[in-house]
């Protein structure tokens, strides 16, 4: 009976193990892998049904897995393409932020020119009629210039304004005075009496201060919404290096080889990974939030004192008010002039054409009441529009140091903060150790995902937080009331490649990191 029994039990070992095989190699079915692959697009003849030896892998684990050579080729393409998918798809939603509110606010401004001149134009000619006419390129010449100054930048607005004032005192003495021939160097002589006898009263001060002010601070604010515009534009084009692929890679699709398709990364190791592969993009964020924080400043002050719809709204009315001032001061004005220019040669009796009754601006306007302001340029105000934003810079601060975070708060990177122990760490389905580095460059020596060259800078990041430090410092220039220059950010200047493109800011170059000016200067590798 025992010889008899000694085949049975093998037969029945052997059937067991069978079954046992049967069963491990259907737990290590590569379908839902292969399904997965294909629906991406791509080749099904890549993906093998069942798990095969992973020695070809050189990213994923090795050992045995659902990846050919081929899909680790084709998801590690595919990995690059999700990262920069993502990322775009962050800043891009800033970066319309930004030029939509530039594009609001430059349809604001422009139309509010244009309306305040339509309605200059409108009220002189019913008030001053003829006289207006004849003289109204002179007024014409006064908006020209405060549109080319908005459009191009470069015009003293404050000479600009004192020449106006000049050249309009020189046609209301001559009008105040048609019985008398004026010669143009007398005439020039009269303008040199603008400021000491102040035939306007004190309204050209008052207006001069508050055009200068309102205007820079208005050109400055939507210059400062473009450089925003173009900065994120600029530095969303990310191209990760060859290390962060191979990370992302393993963060992303090497679980799949291990049939693991549901399991996303954890959240710490998608952090870590991310911010080795957004390192230079990091080192914006301090010389952003300066820019925000000058920004938000400026906008108060359009909010306030520097208010450019308040000031050129009633504009038509100041200027009427200076020149009844001129109307009602004539005789003492003009009698100082002829003390200091001599006295004038009078025109014959056949020659004089209209009497000084005839020639004065006899009417003034119509009381001007603040309610009656309007609130149609552009379809909005300018209180709404800056408000608005404000609301979207608040919103927009600390962006680059939130950007890891928020790439991989989108589910399609990493698993939410709440699932720490069924994630992908990298290796398998567990906890995920390693602590989180810090953001920038600076930080990634010990970045445990991603090895990052710390010695080598972006230059295209380089140059936008040169363009940001620069129209930071003409923020605060146009916060405190003072005149800007202002430079054009081209693609030359601001843009991509590596180059000489540091030279459009050299002043800037002493106060930036170490890193930058180092790249600035040519002494870096």
């Amino acid at each position: 009976m025992a010889r008899f029994g000694l085949p049975a039990l093998l037969c029945t070992l052997a059937a067991l193990s069978a079954a046992l095989l049967a069963a491990e190699l259907k737990s290590k079915s590569c379908s839902e892998v292969r399904r997965l692959y294909v629906s991406k697009g791509f080749d099904k003849d890549d993906a093998p049904t069942q798990e095969i030896n992973g020695d070809h892998l050189k990213i994923c684990a090795q050992g045995y897995t659902c990846c050919s050579q081929e899909m680790e080729e084709r998801y590690s393409l595919q990995s690059k393409d999700d990262f920069i998918s993502v990322v775009s798809e962050q800043c891009n939603n800033l970066q319309a932020i930004f030029a939509s509110r530039y594009k609001k606010f430059d349809e604001f401004f422009k139309e509010l020119l244009e309306n305040a001149e339509k309605s200059l134009n409108d009220m002189f000619v019913k008030t001053y009629g003829r006289l207006y006419m004849q003289n109204s390129e002179l007024f014409k010449d006064l908006f020209e210039e405060l549109k080319r100054y908005y459009v191009v930048g470069n015009v003293n607005l404050e000479e600009m304004l004192n020449d106006f004032w000049a050249r309009l005192l020189e046609r209301m003495f001559r009008l105040v005075n048609s019985q008398y021939h004026f010669t143009d160097e007398y005439l020039e002589c009269v303008s040199k009496y603008t400021e000491q006898l102040k035939p306007f009263g004190d309204v050209p001060r008052k207006l001069k201060l508050q055009v200068t002010r309102a205007f820079v601070a208005a050109r400055t604010f939507a210059q400062g919404l473009a450089v925003a515009r173009d900065v994120v534009s600029k530095v969303s084009v990310v191209n990760p290096t060859a290390q962060c692929t191979h990370a992302l890679l393993k963060m992303i699709y090497c679980s799949h080889c291990q049939g693991l398709v549901t399991v996303k990364p954890c959240y710490n190791y998608c952090s870590n990974i991310m911010r080795g592969c957004l390192a230079n993009q990091g080192d914006l964020d301090f010389e952003w939030n300066n820019f925000i924080d000058a920004m938000l400043m400026v906008a108060e002050r359009l909010e306030g004192p520097f208010n450019i719809e308040s000031v050129m709204d009633p504009i038509d009315v100041k200027i009427s008010d200076a020149i009844m001032n001129m109307q009602e001061n004539s005789v003492q004005v003009s009698q100082k002039v002829f003390q200091g220019c001599g006295p004038p040669k009078p025109l014959p009796a056949g020659r004089i054409t209209r009497s000084l009754s005839e020639s004065a601006f006899s009417a003034r306007f119509r009381p001007y009441h603040p309610e009656e302001r309007p609130t149609t340029a552009a379809g909005t105000s300018l209180d709404r529009l800056v408000t608005d934003v404000k609301e979207k810079l608040k919103q927009a601060k600390k962006f680059w140091s939130s950007l890891p975070s928020n790439v991989c708060n989108d589910e399609r990177m990493a698993a939410g903060n709440g699932n720490e122990d069924d994630c992908w760490n990298g290796k398998g389905k567990s906890r995920y150790l390693f602590a989180v580095t810090g953001n920038g460059l600076a930080n990634q020596g010990n970045n445990p995902e991603v090895q990052v060259d710390t010695s080598k800078p972006d230059i295209v990041i380089l140059r936008q937080i040169m363009a940001l430090r620069v129209m930071t410092s003409k923020m605060k220039n146009a916060y405190n009331g003072n005149d800007v220059d202002f430079f054009d950010i081209s693609d030359e200047n601001s843009g991509e490649g590596s180059g000489s493109g540091c030279t459009a800011y050299p002043a800037t170059v002493g106060l930036l990191p170490p890193a930058v000016s180092d790249v600035c200067l040519g002494n870096a590798d």
